[in-house]
């Protein structure tokens, strides 16, 4: 079982920075990956990205490559989302999502969610 808390969100002006944290209870974080979505008011659940077990992998959605950088820290238990050049369409509910095994753009099939941070960006 692991349980998943996001911080970090807020209200940010475009071209702005946030880093996001997703802190994970359990002794067994390493053996997940983790993924970032996130969910604009009115409209479906998106990917991010996501990191594999050892952070050697990641793979970003199109809309964030190059601005956007995931990072992992096992000895923390604790995954990042750090976010350069915001815009105003980076508005949304942000949720960090483990799964065991390798690393998926699919939401359903993490297995684990926190409950997700606001962030806003305004123009």
């Amino acid at each position: 079982q692991v349980q998943l808390e996001e911080s970090g969100g807020g209200l940010v002006q475009a071209g702005g920075s946030l880093r996001l944290s997703c802190a994970a209870s359990g002794r067994t974080f390493s053996s997940y990956a983790m993924g970032w979505f996130r969910q604009a008011q009115g409209k479906e659940r998106e990917f991010v990205g996501s990191i594999n077990w050892s952070g050697d992998r990641i793979l970003y959605a199109d809309t964030v490559k190059g601005r956007f950088t995931i990072s992992r820290d096992n000895a923390k238990n604790t995954v990042y989302l750090q976010m350069n050049s915001l815009k105003p369409e980076d508005t949304g509910v942000y949720y960090c999502a483990a799964r065991f095994g390798g690393f998926q753009t699919v939401g359903r099939s993490y297995q684990y969610w926190g409950q997700g941070t606001q962030v806003t960006v305004s123009s």
